[in-house]
């Protein structure tokens, strides 16, 4: 009986060999075949699953993308809720703003290959589509924190919150840059300077 392949699952299984690929070699080196054989799979099965080696990478870029806004997503009904104490808003702005940093061997790895991406992306019109959206995820995620910050009287009186937004956001894509010469700790630490800056003495 032949075995049943959700295609689903298998193309995320293809992504994810694209990820280590371009973690390791760089872009231009996740052809069809290299994924094909990183993933252990025929190159005729990537290709029955994708018609070639741009929609191949365009669906990686945006899982990933997809995976990051999952995570991100999953903290905000909390964050949000008028009921959950400061303390505790403070501790879930952190961890969900952390979801962008390189923090863990995971969130290291994602960054390597979202800035592979976005380098591709300024010569792809493709890639840079996805680019755009993610950049412009980021800033309406870090509009939305402040904004409920705002709303819940937690930050200083008088902000121009556009202003702060891009440079939250500033600040975030500084850090990931810096991936692999800022220890986590440290990233750690400038994130939560930055946002005792704004917030309102209790």
């Amino acid at each position: 009986m032949p075995k049943i392949v959700d295609p689903d699952a298998r193309r995320l299984e293809i992504a994810e060999a694209v990820f280590r690929v371009i973690q390791r070699d760089g872009v231009a080196q996740a052809s069809l075949r290299s994924v094909a054989e990183e993933a252990g799979l025929a190159i005729g099965s990537v290709r029955h699953y994708f018609r070639g080696h741009d929609e191949l990478i365009v669906f990686a870029m945006r899982s990933l993308a997809d995976r990051l806004e999952a995570r991100l997503l999953r903290h905000l009904p909390e964050l949000l809720d008028p009921a959950t104490p400061r303390s505790r808003r403070q501790e879930i702005t952190e961890a969900l703003l952390g979801e962008l940093l390189p923090l863990t061997e995971q969130t290291r790895a994602e960054t390597d290959v979202w800035l592979a991406f976005s380098a591709a992306a300024k010569n792809r019109p493709d890639l840079a589509e996805e680019a755009a959206r993610m950049y412009d995820g980021v800033r309406a995620l870090v509009r939305r924190v402040l904004d409920g910050a705002n709303e819940a009287g937690g930050l200083l009186e008088g902000l121009d919150l556009a202003v702060e937004t891009e440079r939250l956001a500033a600040l975030l894509d500084g850090l990931a840059l810096s991936t692999g010469r800022t220890s986590p700790e440290l990233m750690r630490a400038v994130l939560r300077r930055h946002l005792e800056s704004l917030r309102r003495p209790e």
